[in-house]
């Protein structure tokens, strides 16, 4: 495994770190679990094991945990950009956007092929990072695991609720 150094970096009263030992996953899970649309129902156990193998970026307030994402990389060509959010009472003050410029200039994550990520609202934030549709869809695949019944399937258009 990867040793990578952690940061920290802070704006006013605001701080982004990539120290796991600070991540309130109490909260991170809540949000994913209740209050996102594409982690339904996950599970803290699943939280957990994501969170432990990925670069993971906690944004806190005077030491509360008010926004979070990871990314899931090899550290040297390919990252995938998950679990973004900001907790509601805190968006529009421009915090995603410096969690995004954060993520992209960290020093391990730098001179990648690919970066990648899904949305389905975010859609504007992302693009001015550089981030659009996938220019060959036709080489992309998946597979989902029949099983799985842990979360609805965000990649298809699902409802609003």
């Amino acid at each position: 495994m990867n040793a990578v150094p952690k940061r920290e970096w802070k704006r006013d009263d605001y701080t982004i770190s990539t120290d796991d030992v600070l991540l309130d996953i109490p909260i991170i899970h809540d949000f994913i679990a209740n209050q996102s649309y594409w982690g339904q129902g996950r599970k803290i156990e699943t939280v957990r094991r994501a969170l432990d193998n990925s670069l993971n970026f906690g944004l806190y307030e005077s030491g509360q945990q008010i926004g979070f994402a990871r990314v899931v990389t090899d550290f040297a060509t390919f990252a995938w950009v998950a679990d973004v959010f900001i907790l509601e009472e805190h968006r529009g003050q421009g915090l995603a956007k410096w969690l995004m410029e954060t993520i992209l200039a960290h020093p391990q994550l730098q001179q990648f092929r690919r970066w990648v990520l899904a949305t389905k609202d975010a859609h504007e934030l992302y693009r001015r990072f550089g981030f659009h549709e996938l220019k060959r869809p036709d080489r992309w695949m998946e597979r989902p695991d029949p099983n799985m019944q842990e979360a609805p399937d965000y990649w298809q258009d699902a409802p609003d609720n």
